[in-house]
């Protein structure tokens, strides 16, 4: 069935498709264009809806602390242009890809998911399948895999707000979020114990993160459907064999 192929395939995408975020690829080109650290990914990243504010990026994010980006944010933002920051985000993707990536049906495959895919109401996504796909077939999968993975997160989101939770409180109740999680995107100890303490007193806290999951693999299950029964097959092998190339 789509929806457990959504469910299988859900590591993979979350992965592969921001791995590229925290790499030495990415911090290279940050240099090279002359950002302070983890600054092209909020700049880049945000940089297909033109120059968002800090507020509004800290809400399509949703995971870090407004302090982050009102302080990582606005000197990005006088560095780089919107175009160039989409340039230079891209490129830190492209040398990610093909440090990491190989040929595989990923590169038919991905396309035709991406562009099956309805971006109405998901900001982040929609700005980025406007932009133009790589040339290159391993670069293209790198841009797929980004893509397939703003699809779902903006669709995630959408599901939490549904059962009424915000995204923060998803993280305390996710298993593999949690404090730790809270820590390593730059929430304080205090902040991160008081946002845990508050949503704990929900009792329908877990419940309602797995509804939202629910609800997430049922979208991505029905994007899947229009794949064949053999080309979903081909996207769970590809997507299996690039944890065993690493």
């Amino acid at each position: 069935m789509p929806v457990e192929i959504a469910r299988e395939i859900r590591p993979a995408v979350q992965k592969y498709g921001g791995a590229f975020m925290t790499s030495p690829e990415l911090a290279e080109v940050e240099r090279e264009v002359g950002l302070g650290q983890r600054a092209l990914y909020f700049r880049g990243r945000s940089a297909v809806l033109g120059d968002p504010s800090p507020s509004v990026v800290a809400e399509l994010f949703g995971t870090f602390p407004r302090w982050v980006v009102d302080v990582v944010l606005p000197p990005a933002t006088e560095v780089l242009g919107s175009d160039a920051a989409v340039s230079a985000y891209t490129e830190a993707l492209y040398r990610w890809s093909k440090a990491h990536l190989r040929e595989s049906a990923l590169g038919e495959l991905l396309p035709r998911l991406v562009a099956a895919a309805d971006a109405s109401g998901l900001a982040l996504f929609a700005g980025w399948k406007q932009v133009s796909w790589p040339a290159d077939p391993v670069a293209r999968i790198g841009h797929g895999l980004m893509l397939l993975r703003e699809y779902r997160g903006g669709v995630h989101f959408a599901a939490l707000r549904a059962v009424g939770l915000t995204v923060p409180e998803a993280v305390v109740a996710d298993p593999e979020g949690g404090r730790a999680r809270l820590l390593r995107t730059a929430w304080s100890p205090e902040a991160a114990d008081e946002l845990i303490a508050r949503a704990r007193r929900r009792p329908d806290l877990e419940a309602r993160r797995r509804r939202a999951e629910s609800l997430t693999d049922e979208r991505m299950g029905e994007l899947l459907e229009v794949l064949s029964a053999a080309e979903r097959d081909a996207l769970v092998r590809s997507l299996a064999d690039l944890s065993r190339e690493e």
